[in-house]
């Protein structure tokens, strides 16, 4: 296929998941116990990774009722934000970060965590000028610089997002969430072999968790090798969590399917507007 034609086939095949990556990156950049620090905030049953989606409505809900009551607190902000985020309520989520990041304005966790809320409802530049500012040069912080390339990715700058990432390993080296990162930025731009190098690399530190080897599922499965795919995506997982994800797998697929029909089009209509040149 011409390099124009790949280009094409990339940025169709690809933009349909671009949101959800980043989702997954941002959510590399932190860990449970950074996500839902206990204390006055109600006490989680089970990490939120872990969860259906019955699980975290009624976490959000309980959540969502001790920041009513503290809307000032930086804690009870955060992890209502966060949960908001994860059941798709990103608008909301960035209402609440803005309101706790006027209340806490000097407070580095906070300011965090607004970048990334700003990042999961689009507004990359501005969530680019709010995680430099909660770095500092002296203590930088590796999940700030890989929620960076996150977001650098999502703008269409990946060698800048790599450059991020890599920057972010010298400080962590061999950190799964930030290899996956690196891995799903070469998905961003169709380099599915190297992707699959380094979400194979992050997939096999002793660290990594289940996003991890969802990521490596979806790059397997998007080369056209479902069986390994699913069986990658079911492992370490529920029954109905593993088939929730094989289903999304399937739907990538179907969507990849569409894609390629249409670049084929794309293809035909090409050579033939090439002849019509003379």
């Amino acid at each position: 296929m011409p390099a124009s034609l790949t280009t094409t086939f990339t940025h169709r095949l690809l933009q349909g998941v671009a949101a959800s990556l980043l989702v997954l990156a941002l959510a590399g950049c932190s860990t449970t116990k950074d996500r839902m620090t206990t204390g006055s905030v109600p006490k989680l049953t089970k990490p939120v990774e872990e969860m259906d989606a019955t699980e975290l409505r009624s976490a959000t809900d309980r959540l969502g009722q001790a920041y009513e009551k503290n809307p000032r607190d930086p804690v009870t902000g955060v992890n209502y934000a966060n949960l908001l985020r994860m059941n798709g309520r990103d608008a909301q989520a960035l209402a609440v970060m803005q309101q706790v990041a006027i209340s806490n304005p000097a407070d580095r966790n906070v300011l965090a965590a607004y970048g990334k809320a700003q990042a999961a409802a689009g507004q990359f530049q501005q969530a680019l000028d709010t995680i430099g500012r909660a770095q500092t040069p002296d203590r930088p912080d590796w999940k700030l610089i890989s929620a960076e390339g996150a977001i650098l990715d999502q703008m269409g700058r990946a060698s800048d997002a790599r450059q991020r990432y890599r920057d972010a390993l010298d400080i962590q080296p061999n950190e799964p969430s930030i290899l996956s990162n690196l891995g799903m930025s070469y998905v961003l731009t169709g380099d599915l072999r190297t992707a699959e190098t380094y979400l194979r690399s992050a997939a096999g530190q002793p660290t990594a968790d289940s996003r991890v080897r969802q990521n490596l599922a979806l790059v397997v499965g998007l080369q056209g090798r479902f069986p390994e795919a699913e069986q990658i995506a079911r492992r370490e997982l529920s029954p109905q969590q593993a088939d929730a994800n094989v289903a999304y797998l399937r739907g990538m697929l179907s969507q990849q399917n569409s894609w390629q029909k249409l670049a084929a089009k794309d293809k035909t209509q090409g050579a033939a507007d090439g002849s019509n040149t003379n």
